[in-house]
């Protein structure tokens, strides 16, 4: 086979390679994984837990991937050891009610209430592969906790609309270490592969699928300035992440994500695990979909102020989880919000933004924003008279936020367009698969020998999204494709 160099600003070709085009196979194993981060190592894993030879892939020079530079929140629940010893009660099905209503529309109901029935199970699971949990509870809901504590509310769980959904209880699970913990996890899950007879080769850049038929057989990477064949004797399971990073594929499918300050990923996100599965007929889900968060919090107190887009309008409780608000302004809002507070609220928050504007009134605020006459004045006057008996009617905001604001005021510029606002966004689409991670024709059938999980598919988050999930669904699922690649039963 040739060398191939990809144009300038062109996606290299992942069109399949015929079996009778391979000489000889460079590799060999029963079941080959592309990627080493959370979803690829769970992969490994599980592979390896029922007997089968496993070749991990992995195209940067070691385990990690996107996985090590998250949080390291992992979303669990439906009654953890955790849960239980912070004095929290949770079911399989309150955690099952949440997650559909949190994470669509659209969610995929078989994944969602498969994961909630073994939520426990795969959390014992994760402690029995190395990865420990200390039994704290951090207050502060939304990013990960800056305490070793492992609970920590994580999507908007005990927020309108969701408290009248499903009793509250938090489930974001966070590793044993001190603020974020996405490196720390992907060293235990990455000691714990070592531990197994599963072989790892870095800089491996995985390029195209080789078919027999219809059938997947191996692949072909890119290692040293080379081509490598592989041979994968029962399945190949695709773990290479998402495509926030691929210009391309943003433009076509999600554009709004370009508009973002942060992308969040690796330079390995570009989806050549997702068009790899196309080329030969591969299903994809929701590929506009994206998470957008925005953490104007913490500090927490300061849902107290009120949010307004462009018009001056306030367009959702201010109490909400905050990636729930960076997807509302990105794709609703026009890119456009602002968080007003008064003195007593006023804070620098954890990310650093602080107030772009100060002024003694409401007009003069207004003005100085740009927003439409009278827009501001008006929103500002209905919730003080609401606030003023501790209600919020409109947006239905905890009591325990709602509180007449008091001039001078100040406003956070939270609009897109401002570097300082922090809006982090990655890419929810991918491949369709069953929940044993089978990937799927456009016909709803599985292609044989073809595995996914983690990013490079369409999980559990579908339109929404909560914090924990990419971690929980990638390690959850990632696990059972590996089995199932393997040939055994999950």
């Amino acid at each position: 086979m040739a060398d191939e160099t990809p144009a300038a600003g062109r996606l290299l070709s992942t069109e399949p390679v015929d079996v009778d085009e391979i000489g000889r196979w460079d590799l060999e194993a029963d079941v080959v994984v592309v990627g080493l981060g959370a979803s690829g190592a769970c992969a490994a894993l599980g592979a390896t837990e029922i007997g089968a030879d496993v070749l991990v892939l992995e195209a940067s020079g070691g385990a990690g991937g996107t996985s090590a530079m998250s949080g390291g929140l992992i979303y669990l629940g439906g009654g953890t050891p955790i849960q239980q010893a912070c004095g929290f009660e949770d079911t399989a099905e309150d955690m099952f009610a949440f997650l559909m209503a949190a994470c669509g529309p659209g969610a995929d109901e078989a994944k969602v209430r498969l994961y909630c029935d073994e939520s426990v199970d795969h959390y014992h699971w994760l402690v029995g592969r190395g990865v420990p949990f200390k039994a704290g509870f951090y207050p502060e809901p939304g990013l990960e906790p800056p305490t070793d504590d492992a609970l920590v509310y994580s999507g908007g769980e005990d927020a309108h609309p969701f408290d009248q959904i499903a009793r509250p209880a938090p489930r974001g699970h966070k590793p044993q270490k001190r603020h974020a913990a996405g490196g720390f996890l992907m060293e235990r899950l990455a000691e714990a592969v070592a531990a197994t007879d599963a072989r790892v080769a870095p800089d491996a850049r995985v390029q195209r699928l080789v078919l027999d038929g219809a059938r997947v057989v191996g692949l072909v990477a890119r290692q040293g300035g080379h081509d490598v064949a592989v041979q994968a004797r029962r399945g190949v399971v695709l773990c290479a992440g998402g495509f926030v990073h691929s210009d391309e594929m943003v433009a076509r499918h999600t554009p709004l994500v370009a508009t973002c300050s942060l992308r969040l990923g690796n330079d390995f996100d570009d989806g050549t695990g997702i068009r790899m599965a196309q080329s030969i007929g591969a299903a994809v889900m929701r590929m506009d979909a994206a998470e957008c968060a925005v953490p104007m919090t913490p500090p927490r107190s300061l849902v107290a102020g009120i949010l307004v887009n462009g018009q001056g309008q306030r367009f959702i409780n201010e109490d909400t989880y905050y990636g729930r608000v960076g997807q509302e302004v990105l794709l609703r809002q026009e890119g456009e919000a602002y968080l007003i507070v008064d003195e007593a609220l006023y804070e620098v928050t954890r990310a650093g933004l602080q107030a772009s504007w100060v002024c003694e009134t409401v007009e003069e605020l207004e003005a100085e924003i740009g927003l439409p006459a009278g827009s501001l004045v008006s929103t500002f006057d209905l919730y003080q008279r609401h606030a003023a008996d501790g209600a919020d009617p409109l947006f239905k905001k905890s009591g325990e936020f709602v509180r007449p604001l008091v001039p001078p005021l100040g406003a956070y510029d939270l609009r897109v367009a401002n570097p300082a606002a922090f809006y982090a966004t990655f890419t929810l689409g991918g491949l369709s698969t069953t929940v044993d991670g089978e990937v799927l024709t456009v016909d709803g059938a599985p292609i044989p020998g073809l595995f996914a999980a983690g990013r490079t598919t369409s999980g559990i988050a579908a339109g929404g999204y909560v914090s924990g999930i990419s971690l929980g669904d990638g390690t959850f699922f990632g696990r059972r494709a590996g089995r199932a690649a393997a040939g055994g039963s999950s």
